[in-house]
């Protein structure tokens, strides 16, 4: 791994973010020549200033709207990881131009950017809901791929795709917001008892990205392989945890249904039907190729994998999980 990132300088997008931060501070493990994190949130440059402290780092306030700004950031750049988008479902089916302005133009953006730069490989942040979108932020996750799978005019820059399920403890996520509303003593929100979910824990997303970025040919979405979990039983999980800790008793905590948000599914999926004849599957991810007209002759997938399709994790396997990677 330190071949791919010796002496590199890389920009991260959105690298105040829970995901692009984490992607910093795993960066510095390797001895890259310099990690310029593009962010347009100011606190969050300011916080990440304070936690991560290496003269390697730059901060670069921007937006990823803004071509001009992204190509001056870019100049003498080698890598790219674009982290940057909206990514909460109901802000942005109520807000679709600003998603298609910062998830596709912006996208669009980073691509033009690049190539103008010289840029060696980009890797961008997706995620399970571009797989059939039935809401905004899906479909504008979806068009980001598709512009990253085939970008436009000639180029020696590499592009790919890495597609998240939920990351576990993002912010944002329902992790850190279950355990504020059981602080509080309740209630707890739920939307629909059989909602599942893929989850992975920040530090598997970023090794995806950084195992992706290695083994890039280019035009590939690398897909990690994910638990899945009852989002019903995480919570109740989490209420027999925590309500202690906050001087509670775990039937003090009421869960609420409050019906599925807008454009929200019960249950999430990796592939699409067509994705799996140019899918391969290995150990720890599922590779989908480029080009649906190739022989691909690999372990191609046989079905779509979806979040209620497999095996979803107990209560006691989501108590392990939550205790081993230090949640609660």
């Amino acid at each position: 791994m330190n071949d791919t990132f010796k002496d590199k300088d890389i920009l991260i997008t959105g690298g105040c973010g829970s995901i692009g931060s984490n992607i910093v501070e795993q960066l510095l493990n390797y001895d890259v020549k310099r990690i310029r994190v593009f962010d347009n949130s100011e606190p969050g440059h300011f916080f990440l200033q304070q936690d991560v402290k290496s003269d390697k780092v730059r901060h670069l306030i921007g937006d990823v709207r803004d071509g001009d700004r992204l190509s001056v950031a870019m100049q003498g750049v080698d890598i790219v990881f674009h982290a940057a988008a909206l990514k909460h479902v109901p802000f942005c089916e109520y807000n679709p131009f600003e998603a298609v302005s910062t998830n596709v133009l912006g996208t669009k953006n980073i691509i033009s950017a690049a190539i103008e730069n010289n840029v060696k490989k980009i890797v961008a942040i997706s995620t399970d809901k571009a797989v059939n979108p039935i809401n905004t932020m899906g479909a504008t996750k979806m068009l980001a791929e598709k512009l990253l799978v085939n970008p436009p005019g000639e180029y020696d820059c590499l592009f790919s795709s890495v597609r998240f399920g939920n990351v576990l403890n993002s912010v944002g996520s329902v992790i850190p917001i279950f355990r504020e509303q059981i602080k509080k003593g309740g209630p707890l929100t739920l939307t629909d008892e059989n909602m599942t979910r893929f989850f992975m824990t920040i530090p598997e997303a970023v090794e995806l990205v950084l195992e992706s970025t290695k083994n890039m040919k280019g035009s590939e979405i690398f897909v990690l392989k994910m638990p899945s979990v009852k989002i019903s039983d995480l919570a109740e999980v989490m209420i027999e945890e925590l309500a202690p800790r906050y001087n509670f008793k775990p039937e003090d905590i009421k869960v609420q249904y409050i019906g599925v948000r807008a454009g929200e599914k019960l249950y999430e999926s990796l592939l699409t039907e067509e994705e799996c004849s140019i899918t391969e599957e290995k150990d720890n991810m599922f590779v989908i190729y480029p080009d649906p007209h190739s022989k691909f002759t690999g372990n191609a997938v046989k079905q779509i994998v979806t979040s209620n399709n497999v095996k979803l994790l107990d209560k006691k396997e989501i108590k392990e999980l939550l205790y081993d990677k230090k949640i609660i």
